[in-house]
């Protein structure tokens, strides 16, 4: 029997929503203040603090997802594009995109400071990113806000970086829009425990 938890609950919430509206009841303000707040509270290894986010709005986060679709014109072919120029016309519905960064110079800083984990600290920082984008995605779910989470990394880092003047050492890691919820989400579902985890206790060891 699972415990009931309000972090559970939470995490329950969090779902991938396409369907996304202008409709929110919270101010740019009050949305920018809470990404903040999530990604400052996330962890990293040696407290690195690698994260970088940038958030859009509006006409901005539109621009992106212009970027995305001149991006996919040329390595999608042109009877396949219309799905894919509908996706992103539905991200760009939303009310905004926040963008996830990894920035290398703090990785290589860390790689200089501590040589013995030197080759461990890359994988450190995806671990930071993803921890990242979970406490935005959970902090967005709680308030009602709905979001997803896209990967057009590496095709459209360049287009993106120097259209919104963002420094060189920042790593494109996933972009989340965001939004109002305009649908419901089906349950969730599951694969079975007994291929997903393994439990010891004690002194068991698996049988040879």
């Amino acid at each position: 029997m699972t415990m009931k938890t309000a972090a559970l609950d939470l995490f329950t919430k969090r779902r991938t929503q396409y369907a996304l509206g202008r409709n929110l009841k919270h101010s740019p303000a009050e949305i920018e203040a809470l990404v903040k707040e999530a990604v400052r509270l996330a962890p990293s290894s040696f407290n690195s603090q690698s994260s970088r986010v940038v958030i859009l709005f509006g006409a901005a986060s539109e621009r992106l997802w212009d970027i995305v679709t001149e991006a996919l014109r040329p390595v999608v072919p042109a009877a396949d594009f219309a799905p894919s120029k509908a996706k992103m016309e539905s991200f760009a519905a939303g009310a905004g995109t926040v963008l996830f960064y990894e920035d290398q110079d703090t990785v290589k800083g860390l790689q200089e400071n501590f040589p013995l984990y030197a080759d461990a600290f890359p994988v450190f920082s995806e671990h930071s990113a993803g921890m990242a984008q979970f406490a935005v995605w959970t902090a967005l779910a709680e308030v009602g806000i709905g979001a997803s989470l896209q990967h057009y990394q590496p095709l459209i880092d360049a287009a993106v970086a120097k259209e919104f003047g963002l420094p060189a050492s920042w790593a494109l890691r996933a972009q989340m829009p965001f939004g109002s919820n305009e649908a419901e989400i089906g349950p969730k579902t599951f694969i079975e425990d007994e291929t997903r985890f393994r439990v010891f206790q004690g002194a068991e060891v698996a049988a040879e």
